[in-house]
């Protein structure tokens, strides 16, 4: 993903947002916003054989605190045009595996219970449902409910010395 995908990128981006399943946002960022609030590390585009950009997916950290520096919060957006070719998979596969190299634990969405391709993508690449956030928002108008998944890296959970308690 690089400054030269910015157009698409956030075309795509609106997309998504006026189809009314994606996001709570109601505009995509400006290209400055978004650049800023992404891992530079964990961003990636399909694009077909002329350059076009059909998808992408990034991430942003949920949180500054240390204790959270494995933990992060992912988008993904697909063309409606090319929805249903695998290009989600892809996507979502090459971010699993760019996280866990870097050492993140959990990669985490929130995705609204509408969206069942979405829900049904993520339970296939191992996302499990953590639980619903009912009436969270409004979006539109309408409180919304979101569906809250996390993906843990077995690769990072089952390396890990295990914790000893400690007492006060």
């Amino acid at each position: 993903m690089t400054p030269e995908h910015a157009e698409e990128i956030l075309a795509i981006y609106q997309l998504g947002i006026d189809e009314g399943n994606a996001t709570f946002e109601t505009t995509a960022p400006t290209w400055t916003e978004f650049d800023t609030a992404k891992l530079p590390d964990h961003r990636y585009v399909a694009v077909d054989e002329t350059g076009k950009v059909l998808g992408w997916v990034a991430v942003a950290p949920v949180s500054t605190r240390r204790a959270y520096a494995g933990v992060v919060e992912h988008s993904l957006y697909v063309h409606p045009a090319a929805r249903g070719q695998g290009i989600g998979t892809a996507l979502l596969r090459h971010l699993i595996t760019s996280t866990e190299a870097a050492g993140i634990w959990t990669i985490q969405s929130g995705i609204f219970p509408e969206n069942t391709a979405s829900l049904a993508l993520h339970q296939n690449l191992g996302f499990r449902i953590i639980g619903t956030r009912e009436r969270i928002a409004q979006h539109q108008g309408v409180w919304r409910d979101v569906t809250l998944l996390e993906r843990r890296s077995p690769a990072i959970h089952e390396s890990a010395p295990p914790t000893q308690p400690t007492s006060r």
